[in-house]
């Protein structure tokens, strides 16, 4: 498939997990919940509404993978090629949505240098062990000036907050997680030779809230859902 090592993509052949990196322990907890994962969006269509128009308002084009791309529900908000995820039954989802998909992790991408123009990771980073050679790997598979857009939760949040009490309590998918700050996230960005050229935010109000749908905003302050655009540089 187009860019990927060898000339061929894997649907569902074996993973490529080459080079030393083995996949986090956290795919085989994805591929016992895929479902009950993909089933959230159909039980809180506000929210995904909410975050769908936030991916939307990124203004992503071109050639675009998704890392952590799941099941693809929301990833399908911009216009990606081709998704890489570790969980098969999360792929086999994906795959039914008519998303090219690749079984690989994020530290290490089957792909030739600068083969997208844009890298989309939507609440994919809370769940990597080693987040800043994903994001240094999403800037080798980009091209000069690409795209990176980063969508979290942040843990200072109202919503990352009750998530983490969840995790606490033994939450099956939050108890996996490693939730960050916007400003963490920057930090990263820029340790990763990335610059931030937007933010867009959604979700101002708290899970015990009435949800609503929402236009997104540029400021992120106490919002439960955000997305940094970052430009390789």
């Amino acid at each position: 498939m187009g860019p990927a090592s060898g000339g061929k993509g894997r649907a569902f052949g074996e993973p490529d997990w080459r080079g030393g990196v083995t996949p986090p322990l956290t795919y085989k907890v994805f591929d016992r919940y895929a479902e009950r994962y993909d089933s959230w969006y159909r039980r809180n269509p506000v929210l995904f509404k909410c975050e769908a128009k936030v991916i939307e308002s990124l203004n992503l084009h071109g050639r675009g993978l998704s890392v952590g791309v799941g099941t693809g529900t929301l990833d399908l908000r911009a216009p990606i090629d081709v998704g890489v995820e570790p969980s098969l039954n999360m792929l086999r989802i994906a795959h039914r949505r008519n998303i090219e998909v690749v079984r690989a992790v994020g530290e290490h991408l089957p792909f030739k240098d600068e083969s997208f123009d844009f890298v989309l990771m939507t609440v994919t980073l809370c769940f990597l062990d080693r987040p800043e050679e994903a994001m240094i790997e999403a800037r080798r598979v980009l091209h000069p000036q690409g795209v990176f857009a980063v969508c979290i939760i942040p843990k200072n949040s109202t919503w990352g907050e009750e998530y983490m009490k969840r995790a606490k309590k033994g939450h099956p998918i939050y108890s996996h997680a490693h939730f960050y700050t916007v400003q963490e996230v920057e930090e990263l960005l820029k340790r990763c030779s990335f610059e931030v050229v937007a933010v867009r935010a959604s979700l101002s109000y708290s899970p015990h809230e009435e949800p609503i749908v929402e236009e997104p905003s540029d400021d992120p302050e106490g919002r439960g859902f955000i997305c940094l655009k970052a430009v390789k540089v």
